[in-house]
């Protein structure tokens, strides 16, 4: 939910990724009621901007003197990079009025608007007040992004919107065929993150065995410093390493079955692998006293101040984190441990995937002014601005040359390179919110990791959650194409 982030969080979030909250961002608020309102439709509409003639500088036939709306989430990343991206615009369209607004409560506020079918031109539907995005696109309520993908590049008439794109971004965007819905403007990478300077001061490099972890957990524990700690509160975020190493055990397809809501997907033997690893973790004493009870800025402090050595986040840790990290802590992020040689894929398999999610409603008045203004803010220009301010990659794919990168940053760049093909994108956190979060993060790996649940009875309990799911008529569900 960054992506980030919001989404990520229980109550004020962040990113909390859809749903997040929802996001990247999250949430919350029951996933239905949230977006029942929203998706009823109502109102009549609002006056379409008359088209505009489509020229090389304008593929997108933007009318150059109409309105363009831009509601975005205030969130971790903040407004700037947006405003920025808005006097391009401006100095793109100069008889065009620009109006930008920035909010944390985007569901409250514009909810009523979608209702009425005046919604904005281009919303950053992020934050622990995000609309469903499911909600949304069964109820029609979201203009078809691929008249953006297939417009010439803001830098490079000869390359397309969409082959300027990080991996995955395109696919995240898309529910069932070939729309595509969301364009999802940051990219987070998912791990689990360390102080390499404590890493160093152990005498120890990242695990990529399990048996390695265990050692080094250990070896932490009799220096007086835990192996792990996670948002006790929301521990939806421990799948931010948990995930990718059940894809990097079993294969993707593993992870595919369980975003498709598949019979007895997770009883397969790598989601068991997994699951006895980890609360391997809880057994040995190797993770922080109290964790339980730390939302994710409390663990992420006992983090920062050296208690534990491994976290599992996503990539705005470093932006939302900032005050407490000390400088010298030279924050670093790997792909998840894995189990042995007999994975089914190599080390370095890593999640990454889109997080801040821009849409343009399907009755906004200047469709055409909101993909233009994405079109914007996918230049290497803004881009590179994106990145420098807020510590986070966008979804462009470069855009990060001459900018010095904070440590965080670099590694994450650096695990990137690493995974190459190998990265993984799981979509239960935008596909099923409530799912996701409440059931699979509070009430199965919440109780488990705390010690108040075996892995077996873990399982059981998450695949009964994700069968009931599976069975809700009340709700539209998604297969991986």
């Amino acid at each position: 939910m960054g992506s980030t982030s919001a989404a990520h969080h229980g109550g004020v979030g962040r990113r909390d990724l859809i749903k997040r909250s929802a996001a990247l961002g999250l949430i919350s608020v029951p996933a239905m009621s949230l977006l029942s309102a929203c998706a009823s439709g109502g109102g009549d509409g609002q006056d379409k901007a008359k088209a505009g003639k489509k020229t090389a500088k304008n593929p997108l036939g933007v009318n150059d003197s109409a309105q363009m709306e831009f509601v975005l989430f205030d969130g971790g990343f903040g407004k700037e990079y947006a405003e920025d991206a808005t006097k391009i615009y401006q100095k793109d369209f100069p008889k065009a009025k620009v109006k930008f607004a920035a909010t944390q409560k985007i569901q409250s506020t514009l909810q009523p608007r979608f209702n009425q079918g005046n919604p904005p031109d281009l919303i950053d539907n992020s934050g622990a007040e995000q609309m469903d995005m499911g909600v949304l696109v069964g109820k029609n309520q979201l203009a078809d992004l691929t008249p953006l993908l297939d417009a010439p590049s803001y830098d490079d008439p000869k390359k397309k919107v969409r082959d300027t794109l990080r991996p995955g971004i395109v696919e995240m965007g898309q529910f069932d065929g070939r729309p595509v819905w969301i364009l999802y403007y940051a990219y987070t990478v998912y791990g689990t993150w360390y102080s390499q300077k404590a890493l160093d001061s152990l005498d120890a490099t990242y695990p990529e065995t399990w048996d390695q972890m265990l050692a080094l957990c250990e070896k932490a524990k009799k220096k007086g410093m835990a192996g792990w700690t996670y948002a006790g509160k929301y521990p939806y975020y421990i799948p931010f390493s948990l995930y990718p190493m059940i894809g990097k055990v079993g294969g993707r397809q593993v992870l595919d079955a369980i975003d498709n809501l598949e019979p007895n997907a997770w009883k397969h033997p790598a989601v068991k692998a997994c699951f006895e690893a980890y609360y391997e973790l809880y057994k040995k004493g190797y993770i922080l006293k109290g964790t339980p009870g730390l939302d994710h800025i409390q663990s992420q402090t006992a983090w920062a101040k050296g208690k534990a050595l491994f976290i599992p986040n996503g990539s705005w840790v470093e932006n939302e984190s900032a005050n407490v990290i000390p400088a010298d802590f030279d924050l670093a992020v790997s792909a998840p441990t894995g189990l042995d040689g007999s994975d089914k894929m190599p080390f370095g398999t890593i999640w990454a995937s889109g997080g801040e999610p821009f849409i343009v409603p399907a009755k906004a008045a200047n469709q055409a002014g909101g993909m233009e203004q994405l079109r914007v803010m996918l230049s290497e220009a803004s881009s590179k601005n994106f990145t420098a301010k807020v510590k986070s990659l966008s979804a462009y794919n470069g855009g990060t040359d001459g900018i010095d990168l904070t440590p965080g940053l670099k590694s994450g760049v650096a695990a990137l390179e690493k995974a190459g093909s190998n990265v993984l994108n799981p979509r239960m956190q935008d596909w099923y919110v409530q799912l996701q979060k409440e059931k699979i993060g509070v009430s199965g790996l919440g109780e488990m990791m705390a010690g108040r649940a075996t892995p077996a009875e873990t399982i059981k309990k998450i695949q009964g959650f994700a069968d009931e799911a599976a069975k809700d008529t009340s709700i539209k569900h998604y297969k991986h194409q």
